[in-house]
């Protein structure tokens, strides 16, 4: 049995490679994968699970832990050398973005998010202006 969960990453399709040579499984999974809109691939060798992760296309790996030929070595080292770090975001983008989402999460109480956030009441007013929320 297939839970269904969930994958959500910005808004944007993940990529879930899946690694088994398990067809019946892989096959189930996948559907159930692209009914939660994520994009499956299938790697039904060690060799092209490893190819897959060094090109860098998957968000999520599924493993099949007795897929012949796996190397877990050799494994790390893929999973190692896929380069993730983009441009960081700049902390204005973010204060302003942690701030929204209180101001939602208290449905406009600023005192309450004032104190969920850790500061006073006044400098929250003064980035509330600042960002314009």
């Amino acid at each position: 049995m297939v839970s269904s969960v969930a994958l959500v990453d910005s808004g944007r399709q993940l990529n879930v490679l899946i690694a088994s040579e398990r067809e019946s499984l892989t096959r189930v999974l996948a559907e159930s994968l692209r009914a939660q809109g994520c994009r499956p691939v299938v790697q039904q060798t060690a060799g092209g699970a490893s190819d897959a992760l060094g090109a860098g296309t998957a968000d999520v790996l599924v493993l099949d832990s007795d897929l012949p030929g796996l190397q877990w070595e050799q494994l790390r080292s893929a999973i190692a050398g896929v380069d993730r770090v983009g441009m960081p975001e700049p902390l204005d983008s973010i204060e302003r973005r942690h701030i929204s989402v209180t101001l939602r999460y208290t449905r406009g109480n600023r005192r309450n998010a004032a104190q969920i956030l850790g500061i006073a009441r006044s400098t929250l007013l003064a980035k509330i202006r600042k960002y314009g929320l």
